[in-house]
């Protein structure tokens, strides 16, 4: 016979009954794994410019630190008045020796006549040919000239060769320049590339375009090998390596670590890095069977490369791994699959 105080206590029980566990998964997989090292880089713009000034001359203008610039832009100016005269005096020089040409061309014409007649004539259009071969050679230098102060016009304004940020003044208004002195500092923020020192060690194991792990503090992604300088310092036993990095996720100056293999690669069990328990006794991994029950399957960790560690136990490729929600389980415990989003899911459909 069931008492009331048998079925108030088994309603008690069912209604405090402890809910599933929400976890998210991912699964075991097979994946081409290196032993890899850590080694510093540092982000850069691939074009970071101190441009200077061709002329000696006072600086009349300076583009403000913080300005946007377009390729062609003028960034600085300096004073044009001396050069403006240059340019008056060798136009004027060129008209001048063009005069020149033309007077003893039409002389060559003339005696050209006279000479069928006169002998005199003849000697004197012989000093006229040699005279208008030395004005034309005049006009050619005067037309050099003006052409060389044009020039100077031209770079009294020092002009951006690309589109960037300005990041530094090195000069103030006001101050005398001479030939070559850096007046500004022009970088491209959107042009950018991770430049690292490596192991030589490591140098046998990437290629070009190949595809590298990044991490710091703050972010994690990936670069393209675009360059490996293959000579190795004797002292320090080191190489640079150059990758191509998205310039929306990083930071020009930004440091950062990039794995570099130091094997060959070869075909490992692998789990996400956050599936891991770590206790005193060992560390394990929760696995989801098809009945969405828990079980703590003790591994031993080998390689790891980015998010990826290679695991050894009683795990097969395709199992579904917890990777959050692991430190609330224990075997036999029911749970319910999230997607990570916020939804859940149950049944078999989850193993999807």
């Amino acid at each position: 016979m069931i008492t009331a105080a048998a079925i108030g206590a088994s309603a008690f029980a069912q209604g405090f009954e402890r809910p599933p566990a929400v976890v998210v998964v991912d699964r075991a997989r097979i994946t081409y794994l290196a032993p890899s090292v850590d080694v510093p880089g540092t982000v850069v713009s691939l074009n970071d410019a101190r441009l200077a000034s061709e002329l000696a001359a006072k600086l009349n203008w300076i583009a403000d630190v913080g300005t946007e610039i377009s390729e062609g832009d003028t960034v600085a100016r300096l004073e044009v008045i001396t050069f403006r005269l240059y340019e008056m005096e060798a136009e004027s020089r060129v008209v001048k020796e063009k005069a020149r040409v033309t007077f003893l061309r039409s002389e060559k014409a003339r005696l050209q006549q006279l000479a069928e007649k006169n002998l005199s004539a003849k000697s004197q259009l012989d000093q006229i040919i040699s005279d208008l071969a030395v004005a034309e050679s005049d006009v050619w230098i005067a037309e050099a000239q003006l052409g060389q102060a044009k020039v100077a016009m031209h770079v009294t304004q020092i002009r951006a060769p690309f589109d960037g940020i300005v990041t530094e003044k090195l000069r103030n208004i006001g101050e005398r320049l001479k030939v070559a002195d850096e007046v500004i500092r022009l970088v491209d923020p959107n042009s950018i590339e991770v430049v690292a020192r490596a192991p030589l060690n490591t140098v046998n194991f990437i290629k070009v375009n190949e595809v590298l792990a990044l991490h710091n503090d703050f972010r994690e992604g990936e670069g393209a090998v675009r360059a490996i300088v293959p000579f190795g310092n004797p002292q320090s036993h080191m190489f640079e390596v150059r990758l191509s990095v998205d310039s929306e996720v990083w930071t020009i100056g930004e440091s950062v670590r990039l794995s570099m293999p130091t094997a060959a690669a070869k075909e490992v069990l692998t789990v996400p890095r956050d599936a891991l328990v770590l206790r005193r006794e060992g560390t394990f991994v929760y696995r989801i069977d098809d009945e969405l029950k828990a079980e703590q399957v003790s591994v031993i960790t080998g390689l790891g490369a980015g998010k990826l560690i290679e695991v050894i136990g009683d795990i097969n490729a395709g199992d579904r791994i917890v990777t959050r929600g692991a430190e609330r389980l224990s075997t036999g415990m029911m749970v319910e699959i999230s997607d990570d989003r916020g939804g859940t899911s149950s049944g078999t459909a989850a193993t999807q």
